[in-house]
């Protein structure tokens, strides 16, 4: 009986070192992986139906268009409701976690958990330019919270938790177990603390293992065959870094004006979803490319050769039906919408240098990639991830060099017109509208 009372006080003290916060997060990352692979499931097969609706719909009577439009209206107002109930679901969810970090906001994790679960599937199923990275890092937070309350953790034992059940959803969401560190350390965390980085990489690890099991050990993207990028076409990825920065820059600021946009014109919040998903119909029927997250286009773009107006037209659509998704407050994140802006701007700037001779064709694919990367960089103003991130995900190192390179240039040009990052202000401007909000009711 004394043993195993010793043994049980054993285990208790355990759980409260170290050892214990890095276990917990191994159980955070399984927890995570489970269900971010549960939410990319119902993704696959919502947006298959989707593509299977839009290719049935043009041969089909034109009721069944009108009976769409009308079920998507129902959607909207549905999901409108949804982000009313609970304002900590919506958009991203990388801006609540970093606000709750910051003790400026707070997570009913057991109420919103679900809902941000089925509120995403539904809005990105659906059509909406919104991608899955946010949704998962905003779950693997929620799960998270949740264990350090079973474990009775400290404050800053908290934070921990935190971020490594958002680290696990990252890396579950992309299979870039990696980058999902690293995106902890860089863009959450801002501080390198070896427990914080020990805890993130169990985490990290566990939330790719669950989902490599079922997905397979594959990259988030399929490219056919890479050659490396010649060295003497390293100079031209300045001008890719400086129009990445440039394009980045745009890409925030349709995501603002959009969010303004619905507040200038007071739409209430319950029926603001059912704009962008109006708008989806006509781009579905037209430029079915650009609704969706877009992860199909970046394969396509390796493959296939497009036309220098039809890949601007592409952009433009994209980076405009994103900020008009994401501003009408669903849930949905912006990472994967930002990565197809990216790879149409990489391959329009590969496609220019081909049509000049100054590149060959086969090179095309590296402009994608190192596009993305830029891209990225640019808007989130995380370099280092954005760099391990597009080589997890594409499963090639021979653009190493170029990455560093491209996301280098486009982080300097970021900082020499003081771009801000997109979710400090993202965050700074929801945790604004929850106080003129509290204002209002108040008086």
């Amino acid at each position: 009986m004394s043993t195993q009372y010793l043994s049980v006080s054993w285990l208790k003290l355990l759980w409260h070192t170290r050892f214990g916060v890095i276990l917990q997060s191994v159980l955070i990352g399984i927890g995570t992986g489970l269900v971010v692979l549960g939410f990319r499931i119902a993704l696959g097969y919502s947006e298959h139906l989707r593509t299977l609706l839009y290719e049935f719909l043009p041969v089909s009577s034109p009721l069944w268009t009108v009976v769409w439009i009308l079920s998507l209206a129902v959607l909207g107002v549905f999901l409108g409701f949804l982000s009313k109930l609970r304002p900590m679901i919506r958009g991203s969810g990388i801006p609540q976690i970093k606000g709750e970090l910051r003790g400026i906001m707070w997570h009913r994790w057991l109420s919103e958990l679900p809902l941000k679960f089925v509120s995403a599937i539904l809005s990105i199923g659906a059509g909406l330019s919104l991608g899955r990275e946010g949704p998962s890092v905003q779950m693997g937070g929620y799960i998270g919270k949740a264990m350090s309350r079973i474990g009775h953790r400290s404050p800053a034992e908290l934070r921990y938790l935190m971020i490594s059940g958002a680290a696990a959803g990252l890396s579950a969401a992309f299979n870039a177990p990696l980058a999902g560190v690293l995106f902890a350390l860089e863009e959450l965390h801002k501080q390198f603390s070896p427990l914080m980085l020990l805890c993130a990489m169990a985490a990290s690890a566990m939330g790719d293992f669950v989902s490599s099991h079922f997905f397979g050990m594959r990259p988030s993207f399929s490219f056919p065959d890479i050659i490396p990028l010649s060295l003497n076409r390293f100079p031209w990825l300045i001008l890719l870094g400086l129009l990445a920065a440039a394009g980045g820059d745009l890409f925030k600021k349709s995501l603002y004006f959009s969010q303004s946009l619905y507040s200038k014109l007071h739409v209430p919040m319950i029926v603001r979803p059912v704009v962008p998903l109006l708008v989806s119909v006509p781009l579905g029927f037209f430029l079915a490319e650009t609704i969706g997250g877009g992860h199909e286009l970046v394969e396509h773009l390796a493959v296939a050769r497009y036309s220098l107006m039809l890949l601007a037209g592409l952009f433009f659509v994209k980076l405009a039906f994103s900020g008009l998704s994401y501003g009408a407050g669903t849930a949905g994140g912006i990472f994967l919408p930002l990565l197809v802006c990216g790879a149409l701007l990489g391959t329009a700037f590969g496609t220019v240098l081909f049509s000049l001779g100054l590149v060959v064709e086969i090179e095309i694919v590296n402009f994608l990639i190192l596009g993305m990367a830029a891209f990225f960089t640019a808007v989130v103003r995380a370099p280092v991830t954005g760099t391990v991130l597009i080589l997890e995900m594409s499963g090639n190192l021979s653009h190493l060099g170029g990455l560093v390179i491209v996301c280098l240039i486009s982080q300097l040009a970021c900082d020499l017109v003081r771009s801000r990052p997109v979710y400090d202000v993202l965050l700074y401007r929801q945790a604004r509208a929850a106080m003129q909000q509290q204002m209002k009711a108040q008086s």
